[in-house]
């Protein structure tokens, strides 16, 4: 085991229970502690373990460009962070209104809202120094269950 495969472990050993493998709920839980970095490489355990015939694929993708995004917003390099909220929107907006618990919408939205304030600033404003950090809900089952769909 690798380092960085003892330090993802622990991240996850941190979720909270539920019903998704815990590389995806740790994702959310980091991403909501700011730890940008951390979420990425916890969901990109998952991503790569998959592969890229898998049906979550860009779904994963997108959310490990998301944080992606924040992590570059902590480094102050704001242009490289609206290409990847561009990319993750592609990313995401390929997937059905509810999917794997979470409202992609609101993901996206999310995802609208931070482009817009970067540019409102002309790039040269980083609005995570400003606002409160995004958070992300975590992901829950539905009654009915997620739809999937192949992309």
């Amino acid at each position: 085991m690798s380092k960085k495969s003892g330090r993802i472990s622990e991240l996850i050993v941190q979720t909270l229970p539920g019903d998704f493998d815990g590389h995806y709920l740790g994702y959310f839980a980091c991403f909501n502690r700011q730890q940008f970095f951390e979420a990425h490489d916890v969901l990109e355990a998952l991503w790569l373990a998959d592969g890229k015939q898998a049906e979550n694929y860009c779904f994963y993708k997108g959310l490990i460009q998301l944080a992606g995004a924040f992590v570059h917003l902590q480094k102050e390099r704001l242009k490289p962070s609206i290409s990847l909220l561009n990319l993750a929107e592609t990313n995401l907006a390929k997937y059905p209104p509810r999917h794997l618990g979470i409202e992609i919408q609101g993901v996206l939205s999310l995802i609208n809202v931070w482009r817009q304030m970067i540019h409102n600033g002309e790039c040269y404003r980083n609005p995570l120094l400003t606002e409160p950090a995004p958070t992300l809900p975590i992901p829950q089952k539905s009654s009915e269950k997620d739809k999937h769909t192949t992309v």
